[in-house]
C-alpha cells in the first residue's frame, strides 16, 4: 500500500468490515475486552463473559399466588352457588406465603365467605394447585438462565438475582478514544472565526459510543501535523479499545490520517463505496483498531454506526444492534450513484394505510438530515435509485406508533409550518408536523399519488392571476379536493443591510453587477419570479445567477447574508432571521390542499383547532410579513 495516495480502492462495506476485522487480527488487537466480575445490580447493559446458571428454584417453595385460605382441594368437591361446603380445616394465606404443609389450593380472599363460628364457606369446588405457585416454577436450581454472549436487560439481571447470582461475569465496557484532528477545529464554547469549525464532531460521537453502553474519552484537538496526530494516536491507543480519529481522512493537503495510520500501524482499507462516507479510513496501531472518520458530520456519524457498532459488539461477543425495519413508498424520485451504498436519510409517515418516505437533504454536511430523520433508506451500489411510488425498505430510526402520528405535509416551504410543528409537539409530544420542501408544484402531484396529507401551495398561474386553485382543477382533476388559507405573506426581494446596490425591483435583477440566487423548479416562489419577468419582457437568461436553486427561503437568505448572492427573492420572515433589508415585490397567499376527507380526519384535527387559536396567529405576524386575517378559512 503506498501511504501517501489517496485511497486505496472503494471497497464494497461489508469486505471493508471483513478486512478491517483480518487486519485487526493480524496486527494483534485483542478479539475480545477483558472479563470482570459486576454486581447482579450493575451489570445491565453488559455482556455475559459466560452462561448464568440458576443457582436456586424460583420460588423456592411451593407458594400462595393470591390472597385467600389454603384449602385441601378435595374437601371442596361438590361445592357450588346452591350448596356451598363450609370448611373448618383452612388456613389464611397472603400471596408469596409458603403453603402449609398438607394443603394443596388456594381459595381466593374474595371467593370465601367467613362465618361467624370461624368456619369458611366456599361455593364452587376447587382443583389441586389452584392459585399455588409450585417449587420452581418460574426457574429450577441447576437450568440455563442466560446464555454467553448476552447483553443484559433489567428483566434478565432481576432472573439471575432471583436464582441466587449476587455477582455476575461479564466483558468489561469498550473504551472508545476519539481524537479530533485539524487547525481550523475550535472547542466547544467558543466562538468561532470564518474558518473556523467547532468540535461538534466529537461531541456526537461519543455519545454513540456511550449509548452503546461504551466508555468514551475524548482527546485535546490536534493540530494538522502528521507527528503530533501520530504522537496523540499511540496515546490513544495505550488506553482504548477503539481509537476513533476524527477529519483528516480524505485527500486535501492537510488530510494525514492515512498515512499516519500507515506509518504507525496497519492501513487496512482508505475509501469505501459508501455514501456518505467515502473517505474512511481502518487500521490498526499498537493492536488497537482505528477508525479514521470523515470530517463532515453525517459522513462520522454514519461511518461510526457502520464500522465501529459491528466491531464494538464482536469485542463484547455479543451480536451487533440491529435496527427494526419497514416497508414503505417513496414520496418523491430519488437518483443514486452505481457503485456505491447510498445512505439516505428519509422522514416517515403513514398515509392511506401506508408508510410514506420522504428523502431529506443528502449533504455529507446536513447535520439536521439525522437530527430530522425517522429512517435510513439504504440504495445498494448496483442501483441507480428508486422511482417516486416505489416500495423501499427502511431502517427505523423512530417506532412505528410515532410515524403513524406524523402529519406528512409536501410542498413548498414557509417558516409558517415550522411554527405549527414546534406547537403542535408542545400541545402533545406523540404529535409530529413533518415538513418537506420540494416546492409547490411537487406537493400537489404527491398529494395526487397519495404521498402527503396536506400540500403547501402558492403556485402562481400566469394566465390567471390567481393562486393554486387553477392547478388543482388540473392536477388533481377530479377529485374532492379542500383548500385551507393558511396565511398572506409578503414576497420580495432579499438584500443585504442597506440594499448597498441600490435595487428597486425585478427590473434591476438583469443588471449585470447583480447576481441572483434562484429557487428550484416547481417553486411557487420561482413561478412568481418568471411571471414578473414575462409581465416586463425581460428574459431570464439574463438574470446572473438564475440557473443557481435553494430549496427553501432560509436557504435564499443564508446565501445572501454569507455575500454568496446579492439577492433571491423571499419571504420577509426570512430576510429578518439573518438581519438582511427587503424590497417588497408582492402579497400573495399561500394555502394548505387537502382531500377532503382529511378534514374529518383525526389525525389533522390538532392542526385545525391550532390555526384557530389567536396565540398561534400573533406569533406567526410577529415573524414579519404575515397577515392571518384569513387564517383557516376553506377557500375551495
Amino acid at each position: 500500500m503506498v501511504a501517501d495516495s489517496p485511497f486505496v480502492s472503494d471497497v464494497p462495506a461489508a469486505a471493508a468490515l471483513d478486512a478491517w476485522r483480518e487486519g485487526c487480527a493480524a496486527a494483534g488487537c485483542p478479539a475480545r475486552v477483558d472479563v470482570v466480575r459486576v454486581p447482579v445490580g450493575d451489570a445491565v447493559g453488559r455482556v455475559t463473559a459466560e452462561p448464568v446458571w440458576a443457582h436456586r428454584s424460583s420460588p423456592a417453595f411451593d407458594s400462595a399466588g393470591m390472597d385467600g385460605i389454603a384449602v385441601h382441594a378435595a374437601d371442596t368437591v361438590g361445592a357450588a352457588e346452591t350448596t356451598p361446603v363450609l370448611l373448618a380445616d383452612f388456613a389464611v394465606v397472603d400471596t408469596g406465603d409458603p403453603l402449609p404443609e398438607g394443603y394443596d389450593a388456594v381459595v381466593m380472599r374474595e371467593h370465601v365467605h367467613r362465618g361467624a363460628d370461624g368456619t369458611a364457606e366456599v361455593r364452587a369446588a376447587t382443583p389441586p394447585y389452584q392459585h399455588v405457585r409450585s417449587i420452581g416454577e418460574d426457574i429450577s436450581a441447576t437450568e440455563l438462565l442466560l446464555p454467553a454472549g448476552h447483553r443484559l436487560r433489567p428483566v434478565d439481571v432481576a432472573a439471575a438475582a432471583a436464582a441466587g447470582a449476587v455477582e455476575l461475569t461479564v466483558r468489561r465496557a469498550p473504551v472508545v478514544v476519539i481524537v479530533p484532528t485539524g487547525d481550523e477545529i475550535r472547542p466547544i464554547g467558543t466562538e468561532p472565526a470564518p474558518g473556523e469549525i467547532l468540535d461538534t464532531n466529537s461531541l456526537m460521537l461519543a455519545a454513540q459510543a456511550r449509548e452503546l453502553g461504551c466508555e468514551a474519552r475524548v482527546t485535546p484537538i490536534v493540530r494538522d501535523d502528521p507527528a503530533v496526530i501520530t504522537e496523540a494516536l499511540r496515546a490513544a491507543a495505550a488506553e482504548a479499545d477503539l481509537v476513533v480519529l476524527v477529519a483528516g481522512s480524505s485527500a486535501g493537503r492537510d488530510d494525514y490520517t492515512a498515512r499516519v495510520v500507515a506509518g504507525a500501524g496497519t492501513l487496512a482499507v482508505h475509501g469505501v463505496a459508501v455514501r456518505p462516507g467515502h473517505p474512511v479510513v481502518l487500521g490498526a496501531v499498537d493492536a488497537t483498531p482505528v477508525l479514521g472518520a470523515p470530517g463532515y458530520p453525517v459522513s462520522a456519524s454514519l461511518t461510526f454506526d457502520i464500522f465501529a457498532v459491528p466491531l464494538l459488539a464482536a469485542l463484547e461477543g455479543a451480536a451487533p444492534r440491529e435496527r427494526p425495519s419497514t416497508t414503505a413508498r417513496l414520496a418523491r424520485k430519488l437518483a443514486s450513484n452505481v457503485g456505491m451504498d447510498d445512505w439516505v436519510r428519509v422522514r416517515l409517515g403513514r398515509v392511506g394505510g401506508e408508510v410514506v418516505a420522504t428523502p431529506l437533504p443528502r449533504g455529507a454536511g446536513v447535520l439536521t438530515s439525522l437530527v430530522r430523520a425517522d429512517g435510513l433508506l439504504v440504495v445498494p451500489a448496483g442501483l441507480e435509485g428508486h422511482h417516486a411510488g416505489e416500495h423501499v425498505r427502511v431502517e427505523l430510526l423512530r417506532g412505528l406508533g410515532e410515524i403513524g402520528r406524523t402529519i406528512v405535509a409536501i410542498g413548498s416551504h414557509d417558516l409558517v409550518l415550522d411554527v405549527a410543528a414546534s406547537a403542535l409537539r408542545a400541545d402533545d409530544p406523540l404529535v409530529t408536523l413533518a415538513s418537506s420542501n420540494v416546492g409547490s408544484l411537487g406537493g400537489l402531484v404527491a398529494l395526487r399519488d397519495g404521498l402527503c396529507h396536506i400540500a403547501g401551495s402558492h403556485l402562481l398561474d400566469p394566465a390567471t392571476g390567481e393562486y393554486t386553485l387553477p392547478y388543482v382543477e388540473k392536477i388533481l382533476d377530479g377529485d374532492k379536493i379542500a383548500v385551507i388559507r393558511l396565511v398572506h405573506r409578503d414576497q420580495g426581494l432579499i438584500v443585504a443591510p442597506g440594499n448597498p446596490l441600490g435595487l428597486s425591483g425585478v427590473d434591476d435583477l438583469v443588471r449585470t453587477d447583480v447576481r441572483y440566487v434562484n429557487r428550484q423548479r416547481g417553486a411557487g416562489t420561482r413561478a412568481l419570479l418568471d411571471h414578473e419577468l414575462a409581465q416586463r419582457g425581460l428574459d431570464p437568461a439574463a438574470v446572473t445567477g438564475y440557473s443557481r436553486e435553494e430549496h427553501t427561503h432560509l436557504a435564499v437568505a443564508a446565501a445572501v447574508a454569507a455575500g454568496r448572492a446579492d439577492t433571491g427573492l423571499g419571504i420577509l420572515a426570512a430576510a429578518r432571521a439573518f438581519g438582511l433589508d427587503f424590497v417588497p415585490v408582492a402579497r400573495e397567499p399561500y394555502d394548505l390542499v387537502l382531500r377532503t376527507s382529511g378534514l374529518d380526519d383525526a389525525m389533522l384535527a390538532p392542526l385545525w383547532a391550532l390555526l384557530e387559536r389567536p396565540a398561534f396567529r400573533a406569533e406567526v405576524e410577529a415573524l414579519g410579513g404575515y397577515s392571518c386575517a384569513e387564517t383557516g378559512h376553506r377557500i375551495r
